[in-house]
Parts: structure tokens; C-alpha cells; sequence
């Protein structure tokens, strides 16, 4: 695959666009903008990862992880797993060109229509809700190509048990839509994909090119219609000078990791931040500091989405949830994608009591870690539980623990993802000007914590296995939460006094009026102002698609959404347009 980013050197004083961040907002506006006919810039503080090239063992992947505490910053800053940890609740996010896209579990679900109808939205786009959400909805699908784990590929014994636990609880179970190829083939940019393997790797980094990131799609289209992307490039902050942005950033690399090191500047008439829910929200809380007007609602309104996580440990059945890993898919067992198959238990009279639950794997790079973590959680909850161990169980247990996770309790172990209603009164501060913290005492003590945690109880007893909760979700830990979907911090509103950008995404340039600056946008998660009660990917992807299509007919530019002929084999990216584009 050809490297989409270019060596810094080549780097312009000025574009026509900027766009921070290249997750599926960043990739969106990237891909429409150049679309349009503009002069894009993208800049993405992490690296650029070709298809081969993510962890698969245990050292790679401590070398790529990276976490922000309150006592400083750990590992390099351009690390793929992106860890925030703090008292109250965690957040994990992808660093890297394509974001959080590279390390998600691909679940493309549309939000519950009745999300929409809460008045925290502003009123123009409840109003779009059929027309230019729905347009959104379908543009987003068109190029990420979601669809089910299909009929006719192996069985996948993660998927059997999580639809027996949907009977045992009588409630609905389906296959899931998720951003993965089945066949081989060139997709509809031109980029060549594979077949998935079935790895279960899927969330630390797909290497065989089967998974539907933004690198996949959205970013070589930008590319292909003339974007520039640079990659291991940090944004700092903004200031308006002159009718221009000035965006300030630094350079990562080993002569310049540190927070304050210089930064170097770059200039553009219209900056598109799509940094993710804390980095967008970094940029913006530093902005401000640094004099630019904002509303004083930055980084209000933070959520996990819900999110919890547990374990079925020890079930009764064979559920072969751990990838792969550095091991060849010839010849094993399957995992298959991350996420393949839900409980619905959405439809509720009150929205906020919905949720679903997914099951899950966990990539083969931490395989070595998990027979002594669930043993440890296990003994915790049987303890809590009374609940009598049996011979048979303690023998499985002993047996992960000499041969590893791929045999004994371990290999009967499901995973369990939930998304639901948290109440969204987190809070992102700024610590100094180095990072970002969260803010969000006794969350995890909401009810509907618990609720879930009652559910996935009974999603394990119907397998015969013990649920283990979160290992951090304890009382000792009091109650911290791990949330891979965070939103919020820099929220849509009717105007500053409620939140930070209007229903178009344009940042409000007063505390409490409509006013506006008229060239700066947030398109990414951080605009969402309350939980999803779903995988937010693709309602992320509506709203920029959404946002895309109104900032382009304001202005009266030009913007097709066709893709070139299909093609049986991949064509150099220079055919597509590059060369043409406007300069």
C-alpha cells in the first residue's frame, strides 16, 4: 500500500485548509475538502502504520502504548494505545494516522432514533434527523462498507455462545454490521484489501488489510484528490491573526518529545479540528488560555458512552476469544473480528435504561498477561459471590496458567463490551499546559452501572462461567471505569452559553451569544453532547458527513461523492486525480 503521509520537509506556510486529526472526523473533512477542490493539509500527531506493521507480541506493544496520569506523561507521545488515567474514569484512544479507527472493533450501529430528540442537541439538527443525519448515515456506509459476520464463513464459537446468552435472558439477538472485508479485492478508492483471517486481532491493529479503517477509505480518497498529510505533527494551539489561523504545533521526534518544546507555525483560512474527544478539546482549553475567545463551556459535558467491561470467565464451553497474535491464522481455531454479535436490550420505556452488549476478543499481543489477571479477578468475584469452586473449573484455571491462554479457563472465557446512558457530567480540565485530565467523581456509583453489571451476570450464568468485572472496577479502586468510546468536551448547542459550536460545527467566538468564528469547526466526537447508548462511530461519521455538506454549500463550492470505476486489481493513487488536483 502506498504511504499516504509526506516527509515534513514538504510542508507549506500556508493551505486553504487545515485539518487536525485524521480519525473518522479529521478523514471525512480531509476526503470532502479535497473533494471540493480545496488545498488540504492534514496534520496527525501520531505515525502512519502500514498493513503488517501493528503489534502482534507483548514487547511490540508495550513499545506503543503511552498514558497520561496526574503525575506525567509515560512512553512516547506518538504511541498507538493512548491511555488517560485517572481517579475516576479511564480512556483509551487510538494515536496514529487514521485514529481510533486503527484499534477500534469496527461496529458500525446506528444511535437509537429517540437519542436525537433530546433537547441538549441543538434544534436545526434534531430537525435533519431524515434528511441530512440520514444522508450522513448513508454517505458513512457507502465508504466504510459495514456489514454482518457472513453465513457462510466458519463458526465462530464466541458468536454461539453470546446468541445461547441471548436466549437464556430472552432477549434479541443479531449479527452486527462491522467495518470488515470478507473478500478479496480493491475497494472503492482503490486500495487493494483482503479477506479477514478470522484473527481476533483486530483492536490492536489489523495486518492483513482486512479492516475498514479510515486508512482504508476516507484518507486515500483525500489523497487521491490531492491532500497533503503529515504525520508525527502535535498541534498545540490556535490564535486568528490577520484574517488567518496561525496554528502553532511541534514536531515529534526523538530531538523533540518534550511538552515544551518550541513549536513551529503554519497558517490556513479555514482550520478543521478533529483531534478526538480529548485532543480537540486540549487544543481549544490551550487556545483559550493562550487568549483565544471561546465559550467558557470547554470541555463540559464528558462521556464514556456508558462503556463497561467484564468478563465471562471459565464457562463451559469452548469460546476461543484470544487472537492471534505473532502466530499464523493457518490452521487454528478462529477468533474472527473483534465484535461480531449483540444483545439488544435497547427499546426501553426510558432511553437511558437501554443498552447492548457485545461480545468480544482480545488481541493475541496480550495473551501472556491474561491467565493470571481473570485467575486473580475470578478468586475476587467467587469470593464476593460464595460461590463453591469445583475441580473441574480449578483444573481448567491451572491449565491456562502452565500452557496459556489459548487453553483451559482462559479459552473458555467471553468477553463483554456494554454500552449504555452514563449521565455526561464529566469534565475536561487543563493540568497546566502540558495535558489534559478528567474530571468525573462517583461515576462509576450511577445506577445504571450497576444494571449493567446485573446483565452481564446473567449473560455468564447462562454459559456456567463466573463474571469477572473490569479488574479496575472495584471498590478498592472506587469504581474507576475504562471507557474506549469517549465524547464530549467541546459540544454542539444552540449557542456559547450551552456549549461550544453550533449544530454546524462552527466554534462560538463569545461566551454566552450565536456569534461565531466563521472559519473554525469541530468535526469529531467531541461534539456529541450526551451518550449514544451505541458504538458511536458511525453517528461520529453522520454528523461530519453532515457538517461537510453544510460547510461546502455555504461557501457554494462544488463537492461529487462518486468513486472511480471499479477495478479488479489496484491502480497507482496518481490516476485518481492527483496529479489534476488544484493547487
Amino acid at each position: 500500500m502506498t504511504p499516504l503521509s509526506s516527509p515534513i520537509e514538504q510542508m507549506k506556510s500556508h493551505y486553504a485548509v487545515i485539518v487536525v486529526g485524521s480519525g473518522y472526523g479529521g478523514a471525512i473533512a480531509a476526503s470532502r475538502l479535497a473533494r471540493a477542490r480545496q488545498h488540504v493539509c492534514v496534520l496527525e500527531r501520531g505515525k502512519e502504520f502500514q498493513p503488517g506493521e501493528y503489534p502482534d507480541t507483548a514487547v511490540n506493544a508495550l513499545g506503543e502504548m503511552q498514558a497520561h496520569t496526574p503525575q506525567g506523561h509515560i512512553g512516547a507521545r506518538t504511541g498507538l494505545y493512548d491511555f488517560h488515567l485517572g481517579s475516576d474514569i479511564n480512556a483509551f484512544i487510538g494515536c496514529g494516522l487514521g485514529g481510533t479507527s486503527l484499534v477500534n472493533a469496527n461496529v458500525s450501529l446506528r444511535a437509537e432514533p429517540r437519542v436525537f430528540e433530546d433537547p441538549r442537541w441543538p434544534q436545526p439538527l434534531r430537525a435533519d434527523l431524515t434528511t441530512l443525519i440520514e444522508d450522513g448515515y448513508r454517505r458513512a456506509e457507502d465508504m466504510l462498507r459495514p456489514m454482518p459476520y457472513p453465513n457462510d464463513f466458519p463458526v465462530l464459537p464466541k458468536l454461539t455462545a453470546h446468541e445461547k446468552s441471548a436466549a437464556a435472558m430472552g432477549r434479541p439477538f443479531s449479527r452486527l454490521p462491522i467495518n470488515v472485508t470478507f473478500t478479496d479485492g480493491v475497494n472503492q478508492v482503490g486500495v487493494e484489501q483482503r479477506a479477514c483471517v478470522l484473527c481476533g486481532d483486530c483492536v490492536s491493529g489489523c495486518n492483513h488489510r482486512a479492516k475498514n479503517t479510515a486508512l482504508m477509505n476516507y484518507l486515500p480518497d483525500a489523497w487521491n484528490h490531492g491532500a497533503e498529510i503529515y504525520t508525527r505533527v502535535a498541534v498545540r494551539h490556535l490564535e486568528r491573526r490577520s484574517n488567518r489561523w496561525i496554528v502553532h504545533y511541534q514536531l515529534l521526534h526523538s530531538r523533540h518529545e518534550t511538552f515544551d518544546a518550541p513549536t513551529m507555525v503554519v497558517t490556513a483560512d479555514l482550520v478543521i479540528i478533529s483531534a478526538g474527544t480529548l485532543g480537540s478539546t486540549e487544543i481549544l482549553l490551550r487556545s483559550q488560555a493562550m487568549g483565544l475567545l471561546l465559550s467558557d463551556t470547554v470541555g463540559q459535558r464528558f462521556t464514556g458512552n456508558g462503556d463497561v467491561m467484564g468478563f465471562g470467565y471459565n464457562t463451559e464451553q469452548i469460546i476461543d476469544s484470544i487472537g492471534f497474535g505473532a502466530r499464523p491464522p493457518e490452521g487454528r481455531d478462529p477468533v474472527g473480528p473483534c465484535i461480531a454479535g449483540l444483545i439488544d436490550l435497547r427499546l426501553q420505556p426510558t432511553l437511558e435504561n437501554g443498552m447492548v452488549i457485545e461480545e468480544g476478543s482480545i488481541p493475541g499481543a496480550l495473551a501472556a498477561f491474561l491467565p493470571a489477571a481473570l485467575a486473580a479477578g475470578a478468586k475476587l468475584a467467587e469470593r464476593s459471590s460464595n460461590e463453591s469452586s469445583h475441580i473441574e473449573r480449578k483444573a481448567r484455571e491451572l491449565a491456562s496458567l502452565v500452557r496459556g491462554a489459548y487453553h483451559g479457563a482462559v479459552r473458555r472465557t467471553q468477553t463483554y463490551l456494554v454500552m449504555t446512558h452514563d449521565d455526561g457530567e464529566g469534565r475536561i480540565v487543563l493540568n497546566g499546559h502540558d495535558r489534559v485530565r478528567i474530571e468525573w467523581p462517583g461515576v462509576g456509583r450511577e445506577p445504571i452501572f450497576q444494571q449493567a453489571d446485573e446483565r452481564l451476570r446473567e449473560a455468564t450464568r447462562a454459559l456456567g462461567g463466573t463474571y469477572v468485572p473490569n479488574p479496575l472496577w472495584s471498590e478498592v479502586m472506587t469504581h474507576p471505569l475504562m471507557t474506549v468510546h469517549p465524547l464530549g468536551g467541546c459540544i454542539m448547542a444552540e449557542d456559547g452559553t450551552r456549549g461550544v459550536v453550533n449544530h454546524k460545527g462552527q466554534v462560538f467566538s463569545e461566551r454566552t451569544g450565536t456569534d461565531v468564528h466563521g472559519t473554525l469547526y469541530v468535526c469529531d466526537g467531541s461534539v456529541i453532547p450526551r451518550p449514544l447508548g451505541v458504538n458511536p462511530l458511525l453517528t461520529i461519521s453522520a454528523l461530519a458527513e453532515r457538517c461537510l455538506f453544510l460547510l461546502v454549500n455555504d461557501r457554494g463550492w462544488s463537492l461529487s461523492y462518486d468513486f472511480p470505476p471499479a477495478m479488479d486489481s489496484p491502480m497507482p493513487q496518481t490516476l485518481f486525480g492527483r496529479k489534476n488536483s488544484v493547487r
